[in-house]
């Protein structure tokens, strides 16, 4: 890990981690989304604008919106626990596929190239923009979540697929709860934990893979670059409310439109970044 690169290196860097950091807390505030579906697109900008190798561009921008959503996601747990709002039950019963599918993705990780990551970011965000854009509200598979093997292989893709997003599994936890009939807040709260059964695994995962390669930005642990970590949260917390504040301005539907708009231009952008 290179500590002390030149310093026409960092500057570059630090002011274009401030505007990273700047527009992805306001489009986390505004679509409220805190994960990696806002953030490592972002970052992947960054990386790119700054020359960084294109073989480790995604697995940095993955690894470090896994270590931002660490604090995050301990913090929303902690509040929506004490508010009694979290299916600690269902919790319980993610507490070992949740983990082990993030395991699995991070040992792939290891073997697959950038150009396969971003393959794999964008079938998924392509996948979550199209059920915003067209799902209806009455849209259910059944009346309660299933048990057994079923939920826990269902733990497992979350886990295995949102590693690969840099995601605490929000969205697809939030589809999952939902589509069983379970109420959004309900969804929400729990989803704060599952972000937490995701993002340390994950972040640890990313940074014992990354250790050794070479290419990386100044700063970086492994796949985490700790530079980005630092100043990355306390400005997304400054910028955030102020895309609450946007939001509170539209509709709900006006948002899901919205943020699937989004999640379908990153989309696209990584399939042509692939040809």
């Amino acid at each position: 890990m290179e500590f002390l690169p030149p310093l026409s290196e960092v500057y570059p860097f630090v002011i274009a981690l401030l505007v990273a950091g700047v527009v992805a807390g306001f489009l986390a505030g505004l679509f409220g989304i805190g994960g990696g579906a806002v953030l490592v697109p972002v970052f992947y900008q960054v990386l790119t604008a700054l020359g960084i190798d294109e073989a480790v561009r995604m697995h940095v921008a993955v690894g470090t919106s896994l270590a931002i959503i660490v604090p995050t996601s301990l913090q929303s747990f902690r509040k929506h626990h004490a508010r009694g709002a979290v299916d600690m039950a269902l919790l319980r019963s993610f507490a070992i596929p949740v983990p082990v599918g993030v395991i699995c993705a991070a040992i792939v990780t290891a073997w697959i190239s950038g150009a396969g990551l971003r393959l794999i970011f964008a079938c998924i965000a392509l996948a979550i923009a199209l059920r915003l854009l067209f799902a209806k509200e009455n849209w259910k598979l059944s009346g309660d979540i299933p048990t057994g093997p079923v939920r826990s292989v269902i733990g497992w893709l979350i886990g295995f697929f949102s590693t690969f997003m840099g995601i605490g599994g929000g969205v697809m936890n939030n589809t999952f709860m939902t589509l069983y009939g379970r109420p959004m807040h309900q969804a929400v709260a729990t989803s704060s934990g599952t972000g937490v059964l995701i993002s340390i695994p994950g972040v640890i995962g990313y940074i014992l893979v990354g250790l050794g390669i070479s290419g990386l930005p100044p700063f970086s642990l492994g796949y985490v670059n700790l530079l980005a970590f630092a100043m990355i949260i306390p400005i997304t917390v400054f910028m955030a409310p102020l895309g609450v504040r946007a939001a509170h301005s539209l509709s709900k539907r006006q948002l899901e439109i919205g943020f699937g708009i989004f999640l379908l231009i990153v989309a696209i952008r990584f399939f042509v970044s692939l040809s």
